[in-house]
């Protein structure tokens, strides 16, 4: 397990419940006692004490089949009580709501965490409207920042050495039938959205899946967020979907921007 810098009033026992529970991700959803304890080189005794304390305090919660942890609902409580008090998520709340009505898509907003974008809000549009992919996202879901709309929004206007340093980090993988996995096509596409102040992805995410996106800017001019609409393929060009649909999702950029301190 790694070792923090310690200190006076430093809990080893919190580090280790906390090492816990970071354990478990989208990948790793259920653990054992001896997967837990051979991941962060505890004793399995040890680990158990651990694991028994966050079960009984409802953050752990054990599958009777298989006798394996999972993260438990408390976890959850602490997450959407974070994602709540985000003032950015509050101010944009009406905005996204307004957006999803007048469109009938899906409005996402996102923020950057390294080489994701977070979704911390969404308001869902018309059911008849839904990609299946969209059924699998939800507040808190990660994006790829070099595939995603948000993510290309987030990326473009960091200062370049950054950006630079994150590429370097991501491998550029096909995920959808248009993904971009050339860098030098990624950075001329960035250059673009800066350029216009909007991003797209044309099923570079999931196949038939695209989405239009745009800044949300401080009041320093930073970009601190963005926003994006969700859009289930169909026979218009992308192009005529920015034209249409693109004013809408920078006018909700812009209002949210006005109000973010």
């Amino acid at each position: 397990m790694p070792k923090a810098d310690s200190g006076a009033g430093f809990s080893q026992s919190l580090e280790r419940g906390l090492a816990v529970l970071s354990s478990f991700t989208p990948e790793r959803p259920e653990l054992g006692i001896s997967e837990l304890a051979r991941m962060l080189a505890l004793t399995r005794s040890t680990a158990h004490r651990y694991v028994a304390t966050l079960a009984t305090l409802g953050y752990l919660h054990q599958d009777e089949a298989t006798r394996k942890y999972r993260l438990g609902p408390r976890v959850l409580d602490l997450g959407f009580a974070v994602l709540g008090s985000l003032e950015l998520r509050e101010i944009a709340a009406p905005h996204l709501r307004r957006l999803a009505e007048t469109t009938g898509h899906t409005a996402n907003l996102a923020v950057r965490d390294d080489t994701d974008a977070i979704l911390i809000d969404r308001v869902r549009g018309r059911p008849c409207r839904y990609h299946q992919f969209e059924f699998s996202l939800h507040i808190g879901s990660r994006l790829p920042l070099y595939c995603s709309a948000t993510g290309k929004t987030l990326l473009a206007f960091l200062p370049r050495q950054d950006i630079d340093r994150l590429l370097d980090t991501i491998d550029l993988t096909q995920r959808g039938p248009r993904t971009l996995t050339d860098r030098t096509a990624l950075l001329a596409e960035l250059e673009q959205v800066r350029r216009t102040g909007i991003a797209v992805n044309d099923e570079e995410l999931e196949n038939a899946l695209r989405s239009i996106a745009a800044p949300v800017r401080s009041r320093s001019g930073s970009v601190v967020a963005a926003v994006n609409l969700a859009i289930p393929w169909s026979p218009v060009a992308m192009s005529e979907l920015v034209a249409l649909l693109g004013p809408a999702v920078q006018g909700a950029a812009r209002q949210i921007s006005a109000r973010v301190v």
